[in-house]
């Protein structure tokens, strides 16, 4: 009988990289080999920020390709990635495969790439290995992706993405209305970026159509309307290493675990918890609102400040500021995120909503102050604040600041109205029922893992 061995393929961002490599964890469990293929610039920055008791399974095999970007052209260029990454990836991953296959070790038999990743599925039809999709975020977001042919054809986008009606979009009776300025590609920045997105999915999304399976890192207790009206994405979520009592793998900066020490030292549901994730850039006025407003709350506080996260006045302001609040907060490059939701002393978190945060924040009962930067951030803070409502969203004021005021008080509102505790609380124990044996989450991820053993 052929032993399986899987190729698993992640969009080179903190974001996609982290639950492709959960999901790698559940296949190895299960006695599947699994080469992992990051990007030469992506698998320096996983190994360099793994920590020394990080082990790797024997069946892992964790390997890179070029992307195609030269060290001295611009990463963040996304068209300029993007195009790369489809014109050199697809023949070294050819080669990677023939390589494998020739050298006397188990052959590929399956390939689960990034929904963005699409090229992946032309390489497996070519090779004749079967394959599928996996999409890291919330679903309704990929249904968003899905029904571009139709906003196009409605008149509710343009040729580029652009909304061109501003009335809430409503992809089935069912789901959740989204407000087209809020589309993922419509909130990633300047217009050339949107436009290279928007170029990305349309690709994306024929390519995906090659893919024998869609696989989601959601889970139906969260999104039972979309899932409902698009039986074809299957939930296997949500995948996180707490779910089976182990470490995160696949950061991009080192933990600092230090901050459980200090969480240790606070009294239960007392410390606000702020971290946006591995993109979110604060000009400094409004980093220092944000440092103000926490400051304003009189609670404790751990907050994570990423060295590229604001600019080279951080430093200083920071010494002054944390030499004023003392031992009241505590501020760290990066945090070991799952444990720090799970910890008793924290009362809520400041997030950007990304979709593995909203995933841990849930998984740990911990309601949201929200603060959406971009791309699918908008539509998970819509889920957070006004479906399940186990949160309260920040405004801008005239000038688009979020001031310290509105911070200070949505905080409070939040910590002292016990409901959204008790709807977290809730929300909690219907997405661990998805994961636990016989939920629906464990039973799609069970059956495809049969597939890849056929």
């Amino acid at each position: 009988m052929v032993k399986p061995h899987a190729l698993l393929i992640p969009y080179p961002a903190q974001g996609h990289v982290i639950p492709m490599m959960e999901l790698m964890q559940r296949l190895v469990e299960h006695g599947i080999k699994v080469t992992f293929v990051n990007t030469d610039f992506i698998h320096n920055l996983v190994i360099n920020a793994a920590s020394d008791d990080e082990s790797v399974n024997d069946l892992v095999n964790l390997v890179s390709l070029p992307d195609g970007v030269e060290a001295a052209e611009d990463r963040n260029d996304l068209g300029k990635l993007t195009d790369a990454i489809f014109q050199v990836m697809p023949a070294k991953l050819e080669e990677l495969v023939n390589k494998i296959n020739v050298n006397g070790g188990e052959k590929v038999t399956y390939i689960v790439a990034d929904h963005c990743m699409g090229w992946a599925f032309g390489v497996a039809e070519k090779m004749k290995i079967k394959s599928a999709a996996f999409w890291p975020a919330a679903a309704v977001v990929l249904a968003s992706l899905f029904s571009v042919p139709e906003l196009l054809e409605n008149g509710i986008i343009n040729g580029k993405g652009t909304p061109i009606k501003n009335e809430m979009v409503e992809l089935a009776p069912t789901m959740p209305a989204i407000n087209p300025a809020h589309f993922s590609w419509v909130c990633i920045g300047d217009m050339k970026t949107q436009n290279d997105l928007f170029k990305l999915i349309i690709k994306a999304n024929e390519f995906v159509k090659l893919a024998d399976h869609i696989i989601c890192n959601s889970a139906y207790e969260l999104e039972a309307a979309t899932f409902t009206t698009l039986p074809k994405i299957l939930p296997i979520g949500p995948l996180l290493a707490s779910n089976r009592l182990a470490k995160q793998t696949g950061n991009f900066w080192k933990e600092d675990s230090s901050c459980l020490t200090w969480l240790d030292q606070q009294p239960p549901l007392s410390v606000i918890y702020v971290a946006f994730g591995s993109f979110t850039l604060l000009d400094s006025s409004q980093f220092h609102e944000l440092a103000l407003g926490l400051e304003l709350t009189n609670r404790p506080f751990l907050w994570v400040v990423r060295a590229d996260m604001v600019g080279d006045t951080t430093t200083n302001y920071l010494i002054e500021y944390m030499n004023r609040i003392h031992n009241r907060g505590r501020i760290v490059g990066w945090a070991p995120q799952q444990q720090v939701l799970s910890h008793p002393s924290v009362a809520c978190f400041v997030s950007h909503c990304g979709w593995n945060s909203v995933l841990e924040g849930v998984n740990s009962g911990i309601p949201f102050i929200c603060w959406p930067y971009f791309a699918d951030q908008f539509i998970n803070q819509r889920y957070i604040s006004d479906v399940w409502n186990i949160g309260l969203e920040l405004r801008r004021d005239e000038s688009g600041i979020v001031s310290r005021d509105e911070i200070k008080n949505k905080i409070a509102q939040l910590v002292e109205n016990k409901e959204y505790m008790l709807r977290v609380t809730d929300l909690k124990k219907k997405a661990k029922i998805g994961v636990s044996s016989g939920g629906h989450s464990d039973i799609n991820l069970n059956n495809f893992i049969d597939l890849i053993h056929e």
